[in-house]
């Protein structure tokens, strides 16, 4: 058994745009079914999402089928997680709130076997090794691992060029809620300063020769990232999608959105109902 080919990473390397979209229900079900829909990547979310390392593991073997790739993004950047999700056989990883060069060259780290990293060697119980049925594992898996960090702070931005230029990152996400927000536009990821900042951010990161990469719904604003050099982009969430669509269905039958329930605290304290 050979290891699976990064092929994300690798067309990522030669230029080509990677269309993805994020993947937040948390469900091997709802993964599998958008991993037949055309996306070159999907998202499995555990920094927002209530995914942990075996409700990822169970859309990891739901998605494996599917020519979609997919990309885990952790809680944090900790590097006994990592060994986790790389472990139940993620290659590519997105790591959220990189700021500095020194923390993205940790995650390059923690994502490779010694003596080039500091990932634990566990791999006859990982699935990742198909449990010693890949062969040479241990000398192929650092070849087919892909890093992508989160730039979403005016640090992050100010230390771009460097994060980006770390040998080993092979791409860095523009996070637009987040970097606006710590751009005092909370809420506005449209704002002009927030735009400028991503464009040339964008800018940066393709001058180093590394892959830009963006969340975007707006399909005029992604085109445009595109258009600027973005790399990979995920151009919708699967939660607003499904949301947006079941309403839409209700109001075109004269339904409106459910009211929320008012919830009643029990006498004397405690949790309602």
């Amino acid at each position: 058994m050979q290891i699976p080919n990064n092929r994300f990473r690798n067309a990522l390397r030669e230029g080509q745009p990677q269309i993805g979209l994020w993947v937040g229900l948390a469900d091997a079900n709802a993964a599998e079914a958008l991993a037949g829909c055309g996306f070159d990547w999907l998202l499995l979310d555990g920094e927002h999402a209530p995914n942990d390392v075996r409700s990822v593991l169970d859309q990891l073997r739901a998605v494996a089928p599917y020519p979609a790739h997919p990309v885990v993004r952790p809680v944090q950047a900790d590097v006994a997680l990592v060994k986790q999700y790389l472990d139940v056989g993620a290659q590519t990883l997105l790591i959220p709130m990189v700021d500095t060069p020194e923390q993205a060259a940790l995650m390059v780290r923690a994502m490779r076997y010694a003596p080039e990293g500091i990932r634990g060697m566990g791999a006859a119980l990982a699935r990742a090794s198909r449990w010693n049925q890949v062969e040479d594992y241990l000398n192929c898996a650092n070849g087919e691992m892909c890093l992508l960090v989160q730039a979403e702070t005016p640090l992050a931005m100010q230390n771009l060029q460097a994060i980006a230029a770390t040998d080993g990152v092979d791409g860095v996400f523009f996070g637009p809620a987040d970097l606006s927000a710590s751009m005092g536009y909370r809420g506005q990821a449209s704002h002009p300063a927030v735009q400028r900042a991503i464009l040339e951010g964008i800018a940066t990161v393709r001058a180093v020769g590394k892959a830009p990469g963006i969340l975007m719904a707006d399909r005029q604003l992604a085109q445009s990232y595109l258009d600027a050099g973005a790399l990979f982009v995920a151009v919708g969430v699967d939660t607003t999608l499904l949301v947006r669509s079941a309403t839409e269905l209700a109001r075109s039958f004269g339904r409106n959105s459910a009211p929320v329930p008012t919830r009643v605290p029990l006498a004397g304290g405690g949790n309602p109902y």
